[in-house]
């Protein structure tokens, strides 16, 4: 990580503000080589963390922009290196200028996350908070934003690090045993551990029970809608998402394929996947699409099922709530209700059953109401909820290994035996934060990132 790494931060669309970061031994008289301050500031004088205004050259040397740079020195940067940001206007032609003037006095151009990377591989975050990072980013909801922030200030190696610690020195006492068998040391007796490890074994299961809520969290609920053709489904929506993503026609068939949309329902995040209306039919195209929405109740975390409440109930009708009953969670709502009503709510068999108007708005408010209670909010969103599968695949292992040790206890195993499986717990538990991480899965991580994170 001896080379200077430069990228533009903010992506390469017109915006009022962009930046162009540069990280790496040096990086900050590379930086004045091409930025003429308005005072007296230089390389070695400018303080840290200090905005100072100038004039950014591009490599021809003339004036592309007023600008200001800041510098932060390692090992107290993003980074843990000499780091220094230009914050320019947001033209992409001043941005691609800049960075080409900074390549051509030596720079290169960052890699996907690298910033990050070096972050990482410095010592300034682990692997937990590295992701976080990415979540961060991508969060859809405050929620999720909320808790990838506690992730960034390390909620989960908070969590983590004191079991690791645990079966850390559980391994050096074992060890130590072994190797100076004529010091004074505490003899290692297997049946002292069973209590500590059932505890750290229950307080790993304690984390990996929130990846559930963490899933939904992160990517939102995926919720199906379900109903025979012409039940309001595609209306209903519209409605939700304030404006007309699908076509509505009164014919029959007219979706025939699943579409997504995401949209906020009070504090909830919705991937909201309308799909063909369920009846038998001749057409093959439209038989495809009704199999895909009988599977997508399977598969989603909630399903809704609209019912026209202006005609009778019909084997269309129950071949839907079927389908949507076999969902986790399930909501009916009984469309239409501008319209005499036919269809009453002690007709349908849900728990919860809302009257709409996907035309009118009406009663679409009490779906929060609905949400809130089969998605109760019931941990803090402060970092402590699983939201990565890496992460909660090697909180499983551990938890797994560590029922292997408790079982070896009870079946009187040989220390060296049981104490495999405590090794393997570790070596799960150093991967959520990177301890035992292999080079090329730390890459494979990082590349997920864009370039100038």
């Amino acid at each position: 990580m001896s080379d200077i790494i430069a990228a533009v931060s903010t992506g390469r669309v017109v915006s009022a503000i962009g930046i162009v970061r540069l990280s790496g031994p040096g990086c900050i008289p590379l930086a004045f080589s091409v930025f003429t301050p308005r005072g007296a500031a230089t390389a070695e004088t400018v303080p840290d963390r200090q905005l100072i205004l100038g004039q950014l050259h591009d490599r021809q040397g003339r004036v592309i922009d007023e600008a200001m740079l800041t510098v932060s020195r390692g090992p107290h940067s993003y980074t843990g290196e000499d780091t220094a940001e230009f914050h320019c206007h947001g033209s992409p032609a001043v941005l691609a200028a800049a960075l080409e003037s900074l390549f051509a006095h030596g720079a290169r151009q960052a890699g996907p996350g690298e910033f990050t990377k070096r972050a990482f591989l410095n010592g300034r975050m682990d692997l937990s908070q590295a992701e976080a990072v990415i979540d961060l980013i991508e969060a859809e909801s405050a929620e999720a934003a909320a808790n990838a922030a506690g992730q960034l200030g390390g909620a989960m190696a908070r969590r983590i690090d004191p079991i690791y610690d645990r079966l850390t020195d559980i391994m050096a006492h074992f060890h130590a045993v072994l190797d100076y068998p004529d010091e004074d040391i505490d003899p290692f007796v297997l049946s002292d551990l069973r209590g500590n490890l059932t505890r750290d074994m229950d307080a790993l299961r304690a984390i990996l029970r929130t990846y559930g809520r963490g899933q939904v969290l992160r990517r939102g609920i995926r919720a199906v809608i379900l109903g025979k053709p012409n039940a309001g489904k595609s209306s209903l929506l519209n409605a939700l998402a304030g404006y007309d993503r699908v076509i509505v026609t009164d014919i029959a068939g007219t979706t025939r394929d699943t579409v997504e949309e995401s949209v906020k329902v009070g504090r909830h995040l919705l991937r909201l996947l309308d799909t063909a209306g369920i009846r038998d039919t001749a057409d093959e195209i439209e038989r495809q699409g009704v199999l895909r929405a009988e599977a997508a109740a399977r598969d989603a975390d909630l399903a809704i099922y609209v019912c026209d409440s202006a005609v009778p109930l019909t084997e269309e009708d129950l071949r839907a709530q079927d389908a949507a009953l076999e969902a986790p969670a399930a909501v009916a709502i009984l469309n239409k209700q501008d319209l005499p009503p036919v269809v009453e709510p002690s007709d349908l068999p849900f728990e919860w059953i809302i009257p709409v108007s996907a035309k009118t708005g009406e009663g679409l408010s009490q779906l929060e109401d609905a949400l809130d209670v089969l998605f109760p909010d019931e941990t803090p969103c402060d970092g402590s909820i699983l939201t990565n599968a890496r992460q909660a695949a090697a909180v499983a292992r551990a938890v797994e290994a560590l029922e292997r040790t408790v079982r070896g206890l009870d079946d009187a195993m040989t220390p060296d035996a049981v104490l495999t499986d405590v090794e393997a717990a570790l070596e799960a538990l150093g991967e959520i934060t990177g301890k035992s991480m292999r080079e090329e899965i730390v890459s494979r991580i990082f590349s997920r990132f864009c370039v100038g994170k």
